[in-house]
Formats: structure tokens, C-alpha cells, sequence
């Protein structure tokens, strides 16, 4: 049996919030992935993703090309792009950012803060799982889901 590797364009934003997590480790290697993660949640990516840009640049994008995919040729599904909203409308509602998260007293994250982590965390295990499942050829720094 032949396994599609086609990537579907919801992994998308699971692989670039993925490779910059691993990038941030890559330039630490002695940080674990919590504290990766947590400093991407201060990048401009995470930004761009947090305030919905990222979604918004990437439609603009395709709608330019009539929904074309570049790498393929083919036409983009109106389901597809559905989807995509979809995930923008989530990514822009678990990822919302308000200044100093924190309690007053404590170092601990408020819930929503938590939130935000734990949906950084489910896009690098997603991707990671495809990849595995895709049996990919590079390797994944992170073993989120080892």
C-alpha cells in the first residue's frame, strides 16, 4: 500500500509553528521543549499567527492565484479553504495574548496562557504524527511524540 505524503494544508501552521519551536531548541540544545515553546510564544511568528496576519496573508495569497496551489498546479477545494478559516478562527482564539499572564505572586501561567501552550503543543504533536505516519526522511528534533 502506497502512503499519500501529500501534505494536507492544515499540517501548514503545525509545521511552521514546529520547525520554529525546533529552531529555537537548535540554537538552546540545552532547553527542553517547554521552554522552546515558551519562547517562540514571543516571537513575531507566533504574533502573526496569534493575530490571525498569518491566515490573512496566506488567503490573500491564494486568492491571487485563483486558489491554485503553486507547487501543485492543482485547484485549491472550497472545502479546504473552509477548513482553513476554521483553523485561523481557532489559532486566533487559543493563542490570544494579553500582557503578563502570569499571577501576581507565582510564576504559574494563567489558564488562558496555559491555553495558548498547550494548542503550541498540539500543533507540534500533529505534526509530528503526520510526519511519522507519513514516514517523512528528516528527522524530528523534538520527540514530542516519543
Amino acid at each position: 500500500m502506497k502512503i499519500d505524503k501529500d501534505k494536507p494544508y492544515v499540517i501548514f501552521l503545525a509545521e511552521i509553528i514546529y520547525n520554529n519551536v525546533a529552531n529555537i531548541k537548535k540554537e538552546n540544545p540545552t532547553i527542553v521543549n517547554i521552554d522552546a515553546i515558551e519562547r517562540f510564544m514571543v516571537t513575531e511568528v507566533y504574533d502573526e499567527i496569534s493575530s490571525g496576519k498569518f491566515h490573512d496573508i496566506w488567503f490573500k495569497d491564494l486568492e491571487s492565484n485563483n486558489y491554485i496551489d503553486k507547487e501543485t498546479g492543482k485547484k485549491i477545494p472550497e472545502e479546504t479553504i473552509k477548513l482553513l478559516k476554521i483553523q485561523k478562527d481557532i489559532a486566533v482564539k487559543q493563542l490570544i495574548k494579553y500582557p503578563k499572564l502570569y499571577y501576581a505572586k507565582s510564576s504559574f501561567p494563567l489558564e488562558i496562557s496555559q491555553r495558548a501552550f498547550d494548542f503550541v503543543w498540539r500543533m507540534c504533536e500533529s505534526y509530528e504524527l503526520w510526519c511519522k505516519e507519513t514516514k517523512q526522511p528528516y528527522a524530528l528534533s523534538l520527540k514530542i511524540t516519543d
